[in-house]
């Protein structure tokens, strides 16, 4: 069986720069029309700590708008999953500038404590957002998919009430950050775990749900839509020296190519499913979630998207969320 959940980050550029209007309420508003349309839902995964900054030191006149967005999602049936950026937590707005504390980019490095704090943090600022003090979210995303060491921090997820994580793309590399997920390639759809993201656990705390890949060709992920995006996105970047670091996690022979609806023709996104459909006509027993990402300032090109989901439903695929499908995998524990 294949489900298809789409998901979007909800954030400006990482460095703190752009326009909330701009690159976040706008896009989503585009985007829920066209979902409205089909009568979808997707999962909006909501950098919780970038916008409790923006609130607190005043620093975009749309952060109201973007507030009551986020609660109309809500209301209106879309999931909201907690994403974090927790270099955030201890920033700065000087001079028009947001000054980030990069040492804490990774969620994972940090101390049990500090996780602890964080986590508990951001929940308590989506509960506020949505005017829920019962609400716990069910899926994360972390920052950059940085999910490694993985132990720590996804112990004190489960012990918050989150029960999926979506931060693996299958054979990710990023020596940068010291991220590896080429052996998660032997997994499955979907699997528990604990220690290890990569790893299969049955006792696991938490279901990986990871955005589906497929390993291509290195020159197949130059194309014209994806250079330009890629140049916005080395535009804003927290060090120059991104550009350099990823090109060397681009020096191999094959590599993972997101499901990624901003990023993708539909052509692309196409050949993607109609691979899957052939798997499932052979086996059709097995349960094939293929999780889509997007970010909110990637967002361009909808009309694609509303071309995809009209395929999607002529191939009789559904559209879900995390929380409506969660019932269909294992229950970890």
């Amino acid at each position: 069986m294949i489900e298809c959940i789409f998901t979007i980050d909800y954030e400006i550029y990482g460095n703190g720069e752009g326009s909330l209007r701009e690159l976040v309420y706008e896009p989503t508003k585009r985007l829920m029309a066209i979902f409205k349309k089909w009568d979808a839902r997707f999962v909006v995964f909501v950098e919780a700590a970038e916008l409790e900054k923006i609130s607190e030191y005043h620093a975009d006149n749309a952060i109201e708008d973007v507030r009551r967005q986020v609660r109309e999602l809500y209301e209106q049936g879309y999931e909201i999953g907690l994403h974090l950026h927790p270099q955030w937590y201890n920033a700065r707005y000087e001079n028009g500038r947001w000054l980030l504390d990069y040492s804490e980019y990774n969620l994972c490095m940090l101390t049990r404590e500090r996780i602890v704090w964080i986590v508990d943090r951001s929940i308590a600022h989506l509960r506020e957002l949505l005017g829920a003090d019962d609400f716990t979210p069910v899926s994360f995303r972390a920052g950059n998919w940085l999910f490694q060491p993985t132990q720590t921090a996804a112990a004190v997820l489960a012990k918050a009430g989150i029960k999926i994580d979506s931060s693996v793309f299958k054979g990710g590399l990023q020596r940068k950050h010291r991220l590896d997920y080429r052996p998660s390639l032997r997994n499955g759809y979907f699997w528990p775990f604990r220690n290890d993201v990569n790893v299969h656990d049955r006792k696991g705390l938490l279901i990986e749900i990871p955005i589906y890949t497929t390993m291509v060709p290195i020159w197949k992920m130059f194309t014209s839509k994806r250079i330009e995006l890629q140049r916005r996105s080395y535009a804003s970047s927290t060090d120059a020296r991104s550009g350099i670091s990823r090109y060397f996690d681009y020096m191999r022979f094959t590599y993972p190519k997101k499901f990624d609806y901003c990023r993708m023709t539909f052509d692309e996104l196409v050949s993607m499913v109609d691979k899957v459909i052939e798997d499932d006509r052979k086996a059709p027993d097995v349960q094939r979630p293929l999780v889509a990402i997007g970010h909110t300032k990637d967002l361009f090109a909808v009309d694609v998207i509303d071309k995809f989901l009209s395929y999607l439903k002529k191939r009789n695929i559904s559209v879900t969320t995390f929380n409506a499908s969660y019932s269909r995998y294992p229950v970890c524990g």
